[in-house]
């Protein structure tokens, strides 16, 4: 039986554009915050308590303040408006945008493919993930690998600050690295990493067990795909306030 043919392009009568709408200014809205910290090269490392934010972690190159560049400084100073973020960006952006969540979520906010359950695209041809640019989403589990060593820097970096004592500042560091955890393991591919190859669980207990804790992580992952990525905002807002002299860190423990 042929499908009936409809002249409107859906018979939804709720607001399903509310959803997509809301994804696409909250993207927006991080994507300008984020370029405009990336690009202002300043304010991004406390020194007398050891804040560095998570946007300018690892520090390579020769224009990081010493004190930042936790593991040296490997590249010279990058030419013109670049800042050091741009060595580590591509790595953390590839994870994102290769998300399987982040793609529901920003084909269908940006592109409108579709833009919600029972609505008509407007798109007339669909080839899914098989040509370029999007053939490149098959590369998620090696961003993920690259993502996995970013997160070990910046626990590494939470934790150092501790030297220092412990403040507002400590907190949130350590938040910030819990979420970014819990959103990195709850990927599809660390899932699929931990069990999905797996013929007999019963052979493999350990990594049964992995993959269930790692499955109820996954569950949440769109949730946790938000709030690690607002709170690295917040993070680096933080940072940036008390690096500039604009608030002062509440201190706890001296």
């Amino acid at each position: 039986m042929a499908r009936a043919e409809i002249a409107a392009r859906t018979l939804r009568t709720d607001r399903w554009w509310l959803p997509p709408l809301t994804t696409f200014v909250g993207l927006l809205l991080i994507s300008i915050y984020a370029a405009f910290r990336t690009f202002q090269g300043d304010y991004y490392w406390v020194d007398q308590y050891h804040y560095l934010t998570p946007m300018y972690s690892p520090c390579l190159t020769e224009e990081c303040v010493p004190a930042a560049s936790h593991f040296g400084q490997w590249f010279p100073a990058l030419p013109g408006f670049l800042t050091p973020p741009v060595i580590i960006i591509p790595f953390l952006l590839g994870f994102r945008i290769t998300c399987y969540y982040y793609r529901k979520a920003y084909y269908r906010a940006a592109w409108a493919s579709p833009p919600a359950c029972a609505v008509a695209e407007p798109h007339s041809k669909y080839t899914g993930e098989t040509r370029f640019p999007l053939i490149a989403q098959n590369l998620h589990r090696y961003f993920f690998y690259a993502a996995s060593i970013l997160l070990l820097i910046n626990i590494y970096d939470a934790v150092l600050a501790f030297g220092t004592g412990v403040g507002l500042g400590n907190i949130i560091l350590l938040v910030n690295v819990a979420l970014l955890g819990a959103y990195t393991l709850s990927c599809h591919s660390c899932r699929h990493i931990a069990g999905g190859r797996l013929k007999h669980f019963s052979k493999h207990p350990v990594r049964y067990w992995m993959w269930t804790q790692i499955s109820k992580l996954n569950n949440r992952h769109m949730l946790l795909a938000w709030a690690s990525l607002i709170f690295v905002c917040l993070t680096d807002l933080y940072v940036a306030l008390v690096a500039s002299g604009t608030i002062s860190d509440l201190r706890f423990i001296n």
